[in-house]
């Protein structure tokens, strides 16, 4: 606390004047920065304010966010399920085509194997043939022959 001097009739008026200028000094200057902090205040309640609405902003987001990370998921799953059908289609056809190439195989042998058999007939058929053939000139040169003889001997009797 501040201590004044005395004076006649009580304490000197400079001294108590310019104790109550430093007074109203220090009150001005608190109510100044009473003025500032309030408009601090302001500002941060008005950023506070922004915040929120960017809070609810990212809270809306987030939500977004979700709902597209499930899409996502779901889109996957759909994927997923699409490769697993594809696979499966094509080792159905694999398998398929393995056993029409297997039954082709077969009939190929079949038809080669009847091919064989039918050639060999035919060139067991040709053989009778050309020894049926080969006796039959025989045979027909054996009656030429006779016949020739019977020819000559009916040319050696003299009519």
């Amino acid at each position: 606390m501040e201590k004044f001097s005395r004076v006649l009739r009580g304490y000197d008026p400079d001294e108590v004047n310019a104790f109550l200028d430093q007074i109203i000094r220090q009150v001005e200057a608190m109510v100044n920065d009473i003025k500032i902090k309030d408009a601090k205040i302001a500002s941060l309640k008005e950023q506070v304010n922004g915040m929120n609405d960017e809070i609810a902003n990212v809270d809306h987001l987030k939500e977004k966010l979700a709902q597209y990370e499930r899409i996502e998921g779901t889109l996957n799953r759909a994927i997923i399920m699409a490769q697993k059908t594809s696979d499966q289609i094509k080792s159905t056809a694999h398998r398929e085509s393995e056993i029409l190439i297997e039954d082709a195989k077969k009939n190929a042998s079949r038809i080669v194997n009847e091919a064989l058999l039918k050639a060999e007939k035919t060139e067991a058929e040709t053989a009778m043939l050309r020894r049926n053939i080969n006796v039959f000139k025989r045979k027909l040169k054996d009656i030429i022959e006779s016949q020739l003889e019977i020819v000559e001997d009916i040319e050696k009797v003299e009519i």
